[in-house]
């Protein structure tokens, strides 16, 4: 047998496919449940540390409240099971991975591997970052700037939704490095391609900062610097990790001087 060559793809019938998808599917549900039941334990403990960047720029006497009946059991609830499946996050894609790793070629699976590890890295870092950097940093504009004789006191639900759409969009944004790296390996662009927009993204990461964050200089090159330095991070990754990315460069520019 080719060791280039897919493999399980014509040896195995499409209902042996599906039992595997449900095993696998059934795993990844006892990983997050194993996980959830200790966390539920400690629920309104891990809300209290969600809520520190918060509280710790609430006026005094500000506080959150719950608007709610069943909000006080059910948003810590929420926040335990979402917790548990950020936990479980590397065995998850793992599980995945592992059902689709059979049709790949060899190369391809060499390639995967660590832009694999590196995306779930780079995913806990956004939400790091998000969590000691930009939510301390938008909180203390925002009890700031209320108005005279408006209390800031936000619904715990509410509060919940809000930090769970910044990580993950912080998350999504410091993948910045896997996806330049694979539209390179991909043939859509090159480094040099990448290198020559730079200005662009330079323009791009402060226009988002902009949108994202405060209205000052520094809260937007705190969002600014690190995703501008993420892009050239991926340059980097991709003229080391794709083989064939100097070799593209180089016969497009000899059919421009040509």
């Amino acid at each position: 047998m080719n060791p280039d060559d897919p493999q399980g793809l014509t040896d195995q019938p499409l209902l042996s496919h599906l039992i595997e998808l449900r095993s696998r599917l059934l795993r990844c549900l006892w990983v997050v449940g194993i996980l959830l039941v200790p966390l539920a334990f400690f629920a309104n403990d891990l809300f209290s540390l969600l809520a520190a960047p918060l509280l710790a720029k609430l006026p005094a006497g500000n506080s959150l409240i719950a608007t709610q009946v069943v909000t006080p059991f059910l948003t810590p609830f929420k926040l335990a099971a979402v917790t548990a499946i950020f936990l479980a996050m590397p065995v998850l894609l793992w599980q995945i991975w592992s059902f689709v790793a059979p049709g790949l070629y060899q190369h391809e699976k060499r390639f995967a591997y660590p832009m694999l590890v590196m995306s779930i890295l780079l995913f806990y870092a956004g939400v790091a970052f998000a969590y000691f950097v930009a939510l301390p940093i938008t909180f203390g504009f925002i009890t700031r700037t209320a108005p005279q004789g408006v209390a800031v006191m936000t619904d715990i639900a509410a509060y919940l939704d809000f930090t769970l759409t910044v990580f993950f969009a912080f998350g999504l944004a410091f993948q910045i490095p896997v996806l330049t790296v694979l539209l390179a390996w991909a043939g859509i662009t090159t480094p040099q391609a990448m290198t020559r927009a730079r200005p662009y993204v330079l323009v791009g990461a402060f226009a988002a900062g902009m949108l994202l964050t405060p209205p000052d200089v520094f809260s937007q090159s705190l969002l600014a610097l690190p995703t501008y330095l993420l892009y050239e991070l991926g340059i980097v990754l991709a003229r080391v990790m794709v083989p064939g990315a100097l070799e593209v460069e180089a016969q497009r520019r000899d059919s421009r001087t040509s």
